[in-house]
């Protein structure tokens, strides 16, 4: 079974992983497309080094470029779908909470938009 990974798109048209996973360098853009690829192969199979759970059915998908990080937030939703929410580079250790929250938010706007 093939997993279809989907940009979650705001109620006013943004699709904010999409957009900034096209606007990051042509390297870094390429593995990120191949991790992708990766994560609708394995679904929620995919595990570290290239992905883990992060908190309430929230995951990021790691990608890495060099001295490049960046993480896409996703999550799992009926029908076999992958949905990302949104991208950062990582600068630091930490995940900041802003970055979190906000894929939280968006996760709970497309449920609510979606389910049922």
């Amino acid at each position: 079974m093939k997993w279809s990974v989907e940009y979650y798109e705001t109620k006013n048209g943004k699709m904010p992983a999409y957009e900034f996973i096209n606007n990051l360098p042509v390297k870094l853009r390429a593995k990120a497309f191949k991790e992708l690829e990766l994560l609708e192969e394995f679904g929620p199979k995919i595990k570290m080094p290239y992905s883990r759970h992060i908190k309430e059915g929230l995951h990021e998908l790691r990608i890495k470029h060099a001295s490049d990080i960046a993480r896409v937030f996703n999550f799992f939703f009926v029908g076999e779908k992958i949905i990302l929410t949104n991208v950062f580079i990582k600068k630091t250790q930490k995940i900041p909470k802003k970055e979190i929250e906000k894929a939280l938010q968006y996760k709970i706007d497309y449920e609510e938009r979606f389910s049922g």
